[in-house]
């Protein structure tokens, strides 16, 4: 049974931002209500990297809307999502902190490689099956994804540090256009995709496909203007080039299907197309109305059905990383045993979730060095493109990689709930009993918490047998000890 009739995805885009809310039947869903507000976030992103007051506002206001609408949505019912500004801006986990609170959901920051993930998902679920090959060019507010693939399945994902708003705003402030700007601003769009310009020649797709705001104002234009029969075409790009520099400043310029809020960041959406088109050799795009939003709720769609992409990706890993797969199941199961005995009632929360993969993937930093090896798992988990995972996701399984051995100490400053503490503890013990990599029988547990303090009761006697083992939970219980915390072990005698 769905346990979310209805499901929401929040898309914090740097030039809008947007909420699609949806109905689930029979594993599909189907739009029931959508909002879009133009914040244009990017153009209150300064040159040292912060974003400004005004445009901070102007976000909250907008969240605080989105807030009300989805007021008595269940946690697991929204997904947002933050992209290219969030990803550049170095006071965004502060900003997200106070937007959370009006929008009453948690909002995560996503890679542009998932980014570009989700973008394709939300595209080719809206088109008709078939071998097809696709490209699909998605020109945001901050950045510019690409991605070829056919049916559902990208096999190539790219993000481009270029968007309609920053684009605007540096090559053509307050409105001025020039056909100087114009070519240095076309130039700058095509030294960024020269890195990917190989992997993306024709040879390698069918059909262009454009899923942005920018995509769709283009192809009005173009067609409304009679500058091309359908979609967007590099003859029509040449004429609107030439009308834009005519009239010199986009306050004077009078085109047909050229709304109110797209005029803004229409140059810079013009000049990277144009690149696109030069430097992939196109001759024709057509354009979609989905994008990122229709891929997070068909994402959303797969976790519920029990599709979880995420887990794919955790399954690829432990085969490139060679990890032991006995060994990950022993951790996996006793973890997730003493978390249900500190935290009891759901077993599909986000700490069992994430428990679950962190048993699995702590041990890849084994494929560099056993020598540190825990803080190798980290930092691949961490940098890795891992599908299905945002940022936050994967800063916070890195945090587990990081934790499960060693000092306690050293994830302190990034440790802030408790329910985190007792995902740690349990990953740490499990780690620990089954230090000697075999199926070896344990003694019965029983693990609790109160406050800062930990027990753990064993089996009477079993330590007495297991002097090794002893001596491992009198390090462990030094360690939680040198972290302020406490951990009592008692083995019956």
């Amino acid at each position: 049974m769905n346990p979310y009739p209805l499901i929401a995805a929040v898309d914090l885009g740097s030039n809008s931002f947007r909420l699609q809310v949806a109905q689930v039947e029979n594993g599909q869903f189907y739009a029931r209500d959508a909002q879009k507000d133009t914040v244009r976030i990017a153009a209150g992103l300064g040159e040292n990297k912060l974003l400004d007051r005004e445009s901070q506002e102007r976000a909250l206001a907008c969240l605080a809307r989105f807030g009300e609408r989805l007021r008595g949505f269940p946690g697991g019912a929204v997904r947002a999502v933050a992209t290219n500004t969030f990803r550049a801006a170095k006071n965004a986990r502060a900003f997200l902190a106070k937007a959370e609170s009006r929008l009453g959901h948690p909002i995560e920051i996503i890679a542009g490689h998932e980014e570009a993930r989700l973008i394709y998902l939300g595209v080719a679920h809206g088109l008709p099956r078939g071998p097809a090959r696709r490209l699909v060019v998605d020109i945001g507010g901050g950045s510019t994804e690409l991605i070829v693939g056919a049916g559902l399945e990208p096999h190539k994902l790219e993000s481009l540090y270029m968007g309609c708003v920053s684009y605007s705003r540096r090559y053509f402030p307050e409105g001025k256009i020039s056909r100087d700007a114009m070519e240095q601003a076309e130039l700058a769009a095509r030294l960024e995709l020269q890195s990917i310009v190989a992997s993306f020649n024709p040879d390698q797709w069918d059909e262009a496909i454009g899923s942005s705001g920018t995509a769709r104002a283009l192809a009005a234009i173009l067609e409304q203007n009679g500058w091309s029969e359908t979609g967007i075409t590099p003859q029509g790009l040449d004429k609107l080039r030439e009308k834009m520099i005519k009239a010199g400043d986009l306050r004077k310029l009078d085109l047909d299907g050229l709304a109110e809020d797209r005029a803004p960041v229409l140059a810079g959406g013009l000049v990277i197309m144009a690149a696109i088109f030069s430097d992939l050799k196109l001759e024709q795009m057509s354009v979609s109305d989905k994008g990122l939003r229709d891929g997070v709720l068909h994402d959303m769609v797969g976790r519920i059905e029990h599709h979880d992409v995420r887990e794919q990706t955790v399954g690829q890993f432990m085969q490139r990383y060679h990890v032991d797969t006995a060994q990950a199941a022993r951790v996996e199961k006793l973890a997730l045993a003493l978390l249900r005995s500190l935290l009891p009632g759901d077993e599909s929360s986000f700490h069992h979730h994430f428990l679950a993969w962190a048993a699995r993937l702590h041990e890849i930093g084994l494929t560099i060095s056993y020598n540190r090896y825990h803080k190798h798992s980290a930092y691949i988990i961490e940098y890795a493109d891992m599908p299905g995972f945002s940022t936050t996701d994967q800063d916070y399984l890195s945090l587990l990689a990081l934790a499960h051995r060693g000092s306690i100490e050293k994830v302190q400053d990034r440790v802030e709930d408790r329910r985190d503490w007792l995902t740690i503890l349990a990953l740490r013990l499990a780690v620990l009993f089954h230090r000697a990599r075999v199926d070896a029988e344990l003694p019965r547990m029983r693990v609790a918490s109160s406050g800062s303090r930990f027990s753990l009761a064993l089996s009477a006697g079993w330590l007495q047998k297991n002097p090794l083992c002893r001596t491992f939970l009198e390090q462990e219980a030094r360690e939680w000890k040198a972290a302020g915390f406490g951990l009592a072990i008692d083995s019956g005698g």
